[in-house]
Formats: C-alpha cells, sequence, structure tokens
C-alpha cells in the first residue's frame, strides 16, 4: 500500500510541476517567474494520503461485502426505492429553492443554468443512455432550437410559447435528418459522423450571415411573458406583471419566472423518458442498445428505432435551446462549439447510463460546482478535470449506473397475480 501510495504522490508531482511550481507575476520590471516548489509538496502529500485512504476503504469494503449480503439479503430491491424517493425530494427541493433564506438571485440563475444542462443531459440519455448510440454532435439541436426561436420571434413577432413547439419540431427534423446518413454506422464511426454534423451546423451558423447575422450572432431576442404580461416596470398601453397583481417592480420576478418555466420543461422531458422506456418503442431502445442483431431477429426494425431515438433526444435539445435564446437575449455561434456537446455527454456518463438522478448529480458536480467556485479562476478547469478523472476511477459505469431492462421476463408470477395453468403456463 505504501508503494503504491509514493508511486502516486511521484506522479503527481512531476503533473503539478508545470501546473502549480511556477507562476507569471507582474512587476515594475515587467512579467517575473515565480516559485511555488511548496505547493508541489501539498499536493504530492494530498495524493499520497488520499491514495492510502481509498486503498484501505477499499480493503475494508471487500472484507465486509460477503457478510453485509448475507445479513441484509432484503437490501437488494431497496436501491430503486431509495432512488425514488431521493428523486421526489429533488423535485421539492428544486419547487422551494427560490423561497429558501439563503436564495438570492445569482443563486437562482445558476440554478437555472443547471436545469438547462439537466434538461439536455436528459435528453442525451434517449441517444445514448437508452437507445446506446454514441452522439458527439448533441449540441447541434441545441443550437437549431435557439436559432429556430430567435428568427421566428423576430421575423414573424410570435411570442416564446409559440414557437417552442416549433423550435422542438424543427430540432427533430434535424435529428432524423442526422439518422439516416448513420443507420449502418456504430461506435467510434457513428462519433465521428455526430462529431462534423455539429461542426457543420456551427459553420453554416458563422457563415450565414442573411439568415443568422453571422458571428454577429443575433441581439434583442424577446423575453417571454406570463400569459402577456411582460416583465417590465411601465409598458404604454399595455399591463406589465406587476401591476396587474399589484407588486411593486423587481427585476426578481423575471428571474424567478425563468426559473420555473425550465424547471417545468425539465420535469416535462423527465417524466416523458420514464413513460416512454415502459412503452414498446422503449424497451426498443435498451434491447438496441444491448444487442442490434438480436433486435433484428426479433423483428424489431432498427431504423425506426434509432431514427425515433435520435428524433426524440433532438426535440428536448430543441426545447432546451429556445429557452436559453429567450434566457440570453443574445445567441452567437460561439455558445454552441463542440466543449458544449462535451459536457452534456460527460454529465450522461458520469451520471450513469441510462440513470435519471444521476445525471441531476452530474450536473451539479462538472456545471454547477464550477460556476459556484468561478472565483478560483484558473484552477476551476482544473478541478473539473480532476472531479471527472475520480468519478471515471471510483465510479466506472457512473454515479448511478443503471442498465437494468424496464421489464425482466421470468418465470414467476408479479405478486398478487395467480400463478398460470395448464397451457398457459408451458
Amino acid at each position: 500500500m505504501l508503494k503504491d501510495a509514493l508511486a502516486a504522490a511521484a506522479v503527481a508531482a512531476l503533473l503539478a510541476l508545470p501546473l502549480l511550481g511556477f507562476r507569471l507575476t507582474d512587476s515594475q520590471q515587467g512579467l517575473k517567474l515565480d516559485y511555488r516548489f511548496a505547493w508541489i509538496g501539498y499536493a504530492a502529500a494530498a495524493v499520497f494520503f488520499g491514495r492510502l485512504a481509498v486503498t484501505l476503504a477499499a480493503m475494508a469494503l471487500s472484507r465486509t461485502t460477503r457478510g453485509r449480503r448475507q445479513i441484509l439479503p432484503s437490501l437488494a430491491v431497496q436501491p430503486s426505492r431509495i432512488r425514488k424517493t431521493a428523486g421526489w425530494l429533488m423535485v421539492a427541493a428544486a419547487l422551494l429553492l427560490p423561497w429558501a433564506p439563503f436564495a438570492d438571485r445569482n443563486l437562482v440563475d445558476k440554478a437555472t443554468l443547471l436545469l438547462i444542462y439537466v434538461m439536455l443531459g436528459w435528453g442525451l440519455n434517449i441517444v445514448v443512455g437508452l437507445a446506446g448510440l454514441l452522439d458527439l454532435g448533441y449540441v447541434a439541436f441545441y443550437a437549431v432550437g435557439a436559432y429556430s426561436y430567435a428568427i421566428l420571434s423576430q421575423t414573424f413577432g410570435l411570442s416564446f410559447w409559440i414557437c417552442l413547439p416549433f423550435a422542438g419540431a424543427l430540432a427533430a427534423s434535424f435529428g432524423i435528418l442526422l439518422g439516416f446518413p448513420v443507420l449502418r454506422l456504430r461506435g467510434d464511426y457513428l462519433a465521428i459522423v455526430t462529431l462534423g454534423f455539429g461542426e457543420i451546423v456551427r459553420v453554416v451558423l458563422l457563415n450565414w450571415q442573411e439568415l443568422t447575422n453571422g458571428p454577429n450572432g443575433i441581439a434583442g431576442i424577446q423575453r417571454p411573458s406570463f400569459f402577456g404580461l411582460p416583465f417590465l416596470a411601465h409598458v404604454a398601453g399595455k399591463t406589465t406583471f406587476h401591476e396587474f397583481f399589484g407588486l411593486p417592480f423587481s427585476p426578481g420576478h423575471r428571474i424567478l419566472f425563468l426559473y420555473y418555466v425550465i424547471l417545468v420543461l425539465a420535469l416535462a422531458t423527465n417524466l416523458f423518458t420514464l413513460r416512454i422506456r415502459r412503452l414498446p418503442i422503449g424497451r426498443a431502445w435498451e434491447a438496441l442498445r444491448e444487442d442490434e442483431i438480436a433486435c433484428r431477429s426479433l423483428g424489431i426494425n432498427p431504423t425506426a428505432t434509432k431514427l425515433s431515438a435520435f428524433a426524440l433526444g433532438a426535440m428536448f435539445a430543441g426545447f432546451a435551446g429556445s429557452f436559453f435564446a429567450t434566457r440570453q437575449g443574445f445567441i452567437s455561434p460561439e455558445s454552441f462549439t463542440f466543449i458544449e456537446s462535451a459536457i452534456i455527454l460527460a454529465i450522461v456518463v458520469l451520471g450513469g447510463m441510462g440513470s435519471q438522478i444521476g445525471i441531476v448529480l452530474a450536473a451539479i458536480l462538472l456545471v454547477g460546482l464550477p460556476e459556484w467556485f468561478r472565483d478560483l479562476q484558473q484552477y476551476r478547469m482544473l478541478a473539473f478535470g480532476g472531479a471527472m478523472v475520480l468519478i471515471m476511477l471510483w465510479r466506472p459505469r457512473g454515479l448511478l449506473a443503471s442498465r437494468e431492462p424496464t421489464i425482466r421476463l421470468t418465470a414467476e408470477s408479479p405478486p398478487g397475480m395467480p400463478e398460470p395453468a395448464g397451457e398457459a403456463a408451458r
């Protein structure tokens, strides 16, 4: 154990040497190189004791696993109940968050951004987690939804609620458009093609200046209203939100409204995913994920199954993109780069393929924590990468891996149902 811990500490010291050991500082003579060798020692010591603690914990866990399984065999069915309870607690916490004593505008705004990534993760989970199709260009559908809303609202003067279904439909059509060329591709080849599709969409947004305004983006995007009541201090000839309800004007009203809008959209995405995975199309996705050849032999149409997964996943990305555009009021191609696809895919993989709650936890780790610790500046992305490495080492299948089939065929009847008899039993 000591030898392993010393080796890990040596590797950490080598990695920390260029990252932490040197620093450029401003001085009257110009840039000056400072040395911080003490930080290298701190990093090596932290890794040494951390590795030692992890090894000891793994040994203790392996010794007690067999005894725990023998003493409490009934715990094998408990995780699903625990996850269900945890899910309801998360929903309650999300509903009450803006009214908590410690909540402020900054917290609600960051929670809104977090919910956007949760919704994107749940949408991509249909493609990657359920259907098993690796998609590296998911941000393209996100961009299609955002630009669809921006162009429709500015060209035809349509409201957010009217443009929302159109944005989802256009994104779903792009999902089908992507699905057709990749029907025969799997694994790395599928990932390369989807990556290329995402870059094609970004390049088109950059160069089609007549429609998208090119790299300058689209500004002045219409904000959503509460059933036609704008969240402004005063509008000539129109009743505003605070005037209708007799409240003093506050910019926080719009922030709260946007938070609950994305919360409803995210919960609708979650409910749709949980319901559809129990339908025949959802079970076909899971079967396709496990073995495509076996699916063909059972009469499942892989073409329709893949296209439905791409279309539905893209639709929810279009909804999220439409909300992103109305929240920001400005969009540009720089908001839809490959790094966004990588973050969304990392949320799905680190959360656990097919796990809805795991995606929420991964989004908090990969999006929420870096936003809250933005003051750390250059160390923020270092912490981001370190968190990904640690999760992959400790939980290689994700925080809450869920690849169990929705319906399992067994010889036993469900509780409360009589045993089949005669020909039915055979």
